[in-house]
């Protein structure tokens, strides 16, 4: 019989089957059992039972074993169970070709660890498959922890053709708290149903991620089991039909399949000898305040207690201390007589050493939580120890009070999570600033340090409305007493966490018992229903409603003489901290304007500049939607492929902050979207925003993911010109700097993160226009701290005026002149004024100007002609004077001509004929003398030469 076993065959028709016979693996033989009718398809066993093929009657387990009946439990993690494989995969095909080719994922895989198993930490997908076949309908149930949002974490189910089933469509596994087991359950159909838990890395950066825990994995629906499970080591089950087994006691053991525990013996392999007590097996706390008002330090064993106090070298449990007043009451409580501390009644305030008194009349109490004396654990705190193992430190207190500080706990081992949470209902503005549409509704302060010789980590964490429990910040190793703050922005339910663990590496063991973590005071601000230990002003109402306060409108703030509220000043936003006085309206930055409830300032996206004596106007109004900018690709060191993405709000909307980028890993967990946004895990209104994006094609996941959402700015500051980040030598337009800062600290950035937006002139690209990152900065920040944007667009040149055209004018055509203004080149502005219509003028054509010219030609030569006429006559009457004078002078030689002898009367012609001398010479010096028109004295003087000498030399 030991070289076969007995199976069923596949159910037919009819709901029937048969009981065969077959071989084992390597086994020979023949003369197998002929086979036989199987039970009914839907015969059952049920729990602490199991079918006994043999005879095929469901028969009790026996004792040190046990059963579900129809059900399958994995409980024990030694070892890889039988029927479950590992496939470990990198799906994105498009990474072989680049320059990070994908690192081999062979090495990757679930690792069984005893009571759990646990998935790889790097960014391969690795899947945990195992088959089942189900003859009728079942369920799949499991534990994990799942608390880092950097892995994502699937489970579905596939039938045998590899499809999945309808059963799986929220296949996204939530995330848990720190430290805490969480549960997940599916219904199965009848038929093969496999099953896959798939995760994947998302390692950006440095950054560990935290694995996912499966443990107790238990399928119910199997028709049968045909062989009992053996009890794990260190349980028993004492009697047959068990279905489940127990655990043993102290100081007993138990090895696989026990039907009891055997007492732990000297010398015993299976247990571990019992190590003199040292410093490490007990801890201190402070007793509770006694009816003297007395407290005292005490000393405890940490349990369970291993160690013993009989050998010679072990130390004896240290005596009490000697008894001390306790430390006052917290601001806002008093002592009631007894020996614990009350809250003040509502309207009334103390500082913890006082009785409690009310506020005076004009003021109100100053509502908040502050812890600074740890005498006894606050009603709204809790404490607890966890382990991944789910032993060893459940129900143990995770932190302790020790009187001016609260300090991690013993824990059962180093790798413990001490947890402390501290519930707050909600938040509530100070009454005079509830019209207030702030992004501070509230802040966290603590102050702490850690001291530390291992790898310890102290994990700060908020819950809000109780969803999912995010990783705020964390601090490793050694940190000097230092403080942390974290703002409250909306308005909701919220649990805040600190855990500290010693070590993570998995050992169980308290070599790091000493490694503490201290946290000195907690201050919370504006708790719905907390306590107070000030008063501050308030606004007071009109006389008929006495000295009670009233809440101001929005955008007021009190006036110190009168207490009544009064409107900032334009462009004034009001403090969130400070509504006392006309100072708490602080003005807004350069080129800024506050909205109308005064609570931020924004950009109107108008923006002026002087530059020559020149006004430079800017209208940035087309670019008041959001932009955005996906820069990469970027691959991880296995080559997950990833973006970084951006959405800036630079203007406009009346001051709502329009970028928004939300962590969808956990959104897919949840169908409605929409109240998922309204969770921490989305960021609602920002000026700008980073996510890391992975796009859909990236390791077979259907949808694009993103990851890794973060506020770069939630603060509009001012705006300025030029800057030296995107230097352009082709620039003649100033850029416009718009800058921002958030409010958010982080350790890298102690003061916040600070953007600059510049927005660039480029005719080149119309409308949105397009955004880039410096080329020494790729991601937008060479320090984390500091990001810059460069916006290029048409609608980023300034507004276009007279300087920005010149005039052309055109030919003069039939009568008519054009005069045409053309925009200066290249054109470097938009909107404005626009270019004025072309000027039409009259003008007078070619031919005017040719009968113009014609007509003072002739009068030139008209002119010309008589002046010739004019001398030449003139000329003629000369002639005959001087024939006639020669004449005479050859008749009567020596005298002179009588004076009325040799003249024409004026107005007189002369008819006689020219009697020309032969002297040609002295004719033509005459007519040269004649042309050259001498002045009648010097041609009377030159006559009366002659007529003196009778000649004329030559």
């Amino acid at each position: 019989h030991g070289n076969y076993h007995y199976e069923y065959t596949e159910c037919d028709s009819s709901g029937s089957r048969w009981r065969v016979a077959v071989p084992n693996p390597s086994a020979e033989c023949s003369g197998l059992p002929d086979p036989m009718k199987g039970k009914e398809c839907t015969f059952s066993c049920a729990s602490g039972e199991y079918l006994e093929m043999k005879n095929q009657m469901c028969s009790k387990c026996a004792a040190g074993t046990y059963s579900l009946g129809s059900g399958i439990k994995f409980d024990e993690w030694d070892d890889l169970p039988a029927g479950f494989s590992n496939v470990a995969t990198f799906m994105d095909t498009a990474v072989e070709s680049a320059e990070n080719k994908a690192e081999s994922c062979d090495n990757s895989s679930w690792t069984p660890h005893g009571n759990y198993i646990e998935s790889n930490r790097d960014d391969c997908t690795v899947s945990l498959i195992y088959a089942v076949h189900l003859k009728k309908s079942g369920s799949v149930f499991f534990e994990y922890q799942y608390i880092d949002n950097n892995i994502f974490f699937e489970f579905f189910i596939q039938n045998d053709q590899c499809k999945e089933m309808d059963s799986t469509a929220d296949k996204w596994v939530k995330l848990t708290d720190n430290g805490e087991w969480d549960s997940h359950f599916v219904a199965l159909k009848p038929g093969t149903n496999i099953l896959y838990w798939r995760t994947t890395g998302i390692l950006m950066g440095s950054k560990v991620v935290k694995p996912v825990l499966v443990k107790n994995i238990t399928i119910e629906g199997v028709a049968y089991t045909s062989e009992c499970f053996p009890c794990k080591p260190g349980t028993f089950s004492d009697k047959p039909g068990s279905s489940n087994c127990q655990m043993c006691p102290r100081n007993t053991y138990s090895e696989k399949g026990a039907k009891e525990c055997t007492n732990c013996n000297e010398g015993s392999s299976q247990c571990t000898e019992r190590p003199p007590c040292t410093n490490k097996d007990f801890f201190q706390i402070h007793t509770l305040c006694d009816k003297e008002g007395k407290t005292q330090i005490m000393y405890k064993w940490i349990e369970p207690k291993i160690c013993r106090e009989d050998l010679p070298e072990a130390l004896k449990l240290p005596p009490s201390g000697e008894k001390k007043d306790c430390p006052p009451c917290n601001p806002g409580f008093y002592n009631n007589g007894s020996s614990s501390c009350a809250p003040c009644p509502q309207g009334m305030i103390s500082d913890g050493t006082k009785e409690c008194k009310a506020c005076p009349a004009g003021t109100e109490p100053a509502l908040g939580l502050e812890y600074k004396w740890w005498n006894v654990l606050p009603v709204n705190m809790k404490t607890s120890c966890f382990n991944v193992d789910n032993s060893k430190c459940d129900g143990m207190n995770g932190w302790e009070v020790a009187g001016d500080h609260i300090q991690s706990g013993a824990g059962g081992s180093d790798n413990d999570y001490l947890i402390l949470n501290l519930h707050i209902p909600g938040f509530k503005p100070p009454t005079s600033v509830t019209g207030a549409t702030g992004s501070e509704l509230g802040r966290i302060s603590f102050i702490f340090e850690t001291i530390c010789s291992a790898d310890c980590v102290m994990y700060f964490m908020v819950d809000v409305n109780r969803k999912n429990t995010n990783v705020v910040e964390s601090w490793g190793r050694t940190k000097e007493k230092q403080s942390y703050t974290h703002i409250i922005s909306k308005n909701a339910s919220f649990t805040f966490t600190w855990a500290f663990q010693r070590t993570n590496r998995g050992q169980d063991s308290r070599q790091f018992i000493r490694d503490v973590a201290k946290i000195y005071s907690i201050t919370v601000t504006n708790v719905l229903d907390g306590v107070a230990s000030s008063c501050r002003a308030c606004a007071l109402g009109s006389e008929q409603s006495g000295s009670s306060c009233v809440p101001c409108p929005a955008g007021h703030y009190i006036e110190k003489e009168t207490n009544q509220c009064k409107e900032c000043p334009a462009n004034t936003y009001l403090s969130i901290h400070q509504v006392y006085g006309k100072e708490s309206c602080i003005p807004c930055g350069p080129g800024s304007k506050s909205n109308k409830d005064h609570s931020t300032c924004f950009s109107d996206c108008t923006f002026s500049y002087l530059r020559d004596n020149q006004s430079l106007n800017y209208d940035f109004t087309n670019l008041s939607g959001v932009g955005s900018l996906m820069n990469g690709p970027s691959f991880t060191s296995k080559g997950t492929k990833f973006f970084h993405f951006f959405n800036i709000s630079l203007c406009g909307n009346e001051g709502k902050k329009m970028a928004i980028c939300a962590d969808n890993i956990t959104d897919v967990t949840v169908k409605d979207m929409v109240a998922e946004s309204e969770d921490s895990s989305s960021l609602v209104g920002t000026f700008v925003c980073q996510s890391t994006i992975i796009p859909s094609d990236s390791k077979g996941f259907r949808t694009a993911l993103a990851l890794q959402s973060n506020s770069l700015a939630d603060t509009f500051l001012g705006t300025c010109v030029e800057t030296e980040m995107f230097p352009s030598s082709q620039r003649t337009i100033p850029d416009v700097n718009f800058f921002f800062k958030s409010s958010t600290l982080t350790t890298p950035c102690e003061n916040g993160r600070a953007t600059v937006v510049v927005v660039r002139c480029n005719p080149t690209k119309p409308g949105q226009g397009d955004i880039s990152v410096p080329s020494t900065c790729p991601v937008g920040t060479c320090d984390g701290c500091t990001f810059y944007f460069m916006w290029e667009s048409a609608e980023a040149c300034p507004l276009c005026t007279e300087h920005d055209y010149h005039e052309i004018e055109g030919a003069c055509k039939k009568g008519f002149q054009e005069t045409l203004y053309v925009w200066n080149e290249p054109k470097q502005c938009m909107k404005g004024i626009a270019l004025p219509e072309k000027r039409v003028s009259t003008c007078e054509t070619m031919d005017f100007w040719l009968k113009v010219g014609a007509a003072v030609g002739a009068f030139t030569a008209v002119l010309l002609i008589a002046l010739t006429c004019y001398f030449w006559k003139k000329n003629q009457k000369l002639e005959y004077k001087y024939s006639k004078l020669v004449m005479t002078a050859n008749s009567k030689e020596c005298e002179l001509p009588a004076a009325d002898s040799c003249a024409i009367m004026e107005g007189e012609d002369n008819e006689e004929e020219i009697v020309y001398s032969n002297k040609q010479s002295l004719l033509g010096k005459l007519k040269s003398l004649a042309t050259k028109t001498i002045p009648d004295r010097h041609l009377s003087n030159l006559l009366l030469n002659i007529s003196r000498d009778g000649v004329i030399n030559r």
